[in-house]
């Protein structure tokens, strides 16, 4: 990389912040797939991130004179973490609970389940002798939009929240 920075000087800023978005970009992803429970995909991504963030941090300590290369080398981490975050929303890793509250009991749910939804709900009250039916669907990241979509349109009085779940089990299996 030496040989191309003296030819090319005004090229090392650059390639700075590119290496500082990806090696941040990286972590970020790699952070959030350690929280859902991919460990040996946080490893290998871990070894690339560092191997990048070397490149990057050693031709700004070689250079510490230089106070533009410490400007990419910071715009880069605050571009990187976006990035990151912009990739793992695109790989939508794990599952999600989704707990929904219905006042027409038993309609929300059949629907749902109609589509091919598991669905568990359970009847309660909210006095006041008002019913409601409370429903847990388990459901895959990147499927979350479209369920919750087809909620609002067949009920559009539901309430619901999301939540992240780190693992499924049926009972003996681990299903992610």
């Amino acid at each position: 990389m030496n040989v191309l920075v003296e030819k090319l000087p005004y090229l090392l800023p650059f390639l700075i912040f590119f290496f500082r978005v990806i090696d941040v970009s990286l972590g970020t992803f790699r952070t959030i797939v350690v929280v859902r429970g991919h460990k040996a995909m946080a490893a290998i991504i871990g070894f690339f991130e560092i191997l990048i963030w070397l490149a990057a941090a050693s031709q700004v300590l070689n250079n510490i004179d230089q106070w533009h290369l410490a400007l990419a080398y910071a715009l880069g981490f605050a571009v990187g973490n976006y990035v990151g975050m912009w990739i793992e929303s695109r790989f939508a890793l794990g599952n999600e609970l989704i707990r929904c509250f219905s006042f027409n009991r038993d309609i929300l749910s059949n629907k749902l389940r109609a589509q091919s939804y598991q669905v568990i709900s359970v009847d309660g009250d909210i006095g006041q002798q008002k019913m409601v039916e409370l429903m847990y669907i388990v459901e895959k990241r990147r499927n979350v939009p479209k369920l919750i979509k087809l909620i609002k349109e067949l009920d559009p009085s539901a309430v619901y929240s999301i939540s992240d779940v780190k693992s499924v089990y049926d009972g003996t299996v681990l299903l992610a």
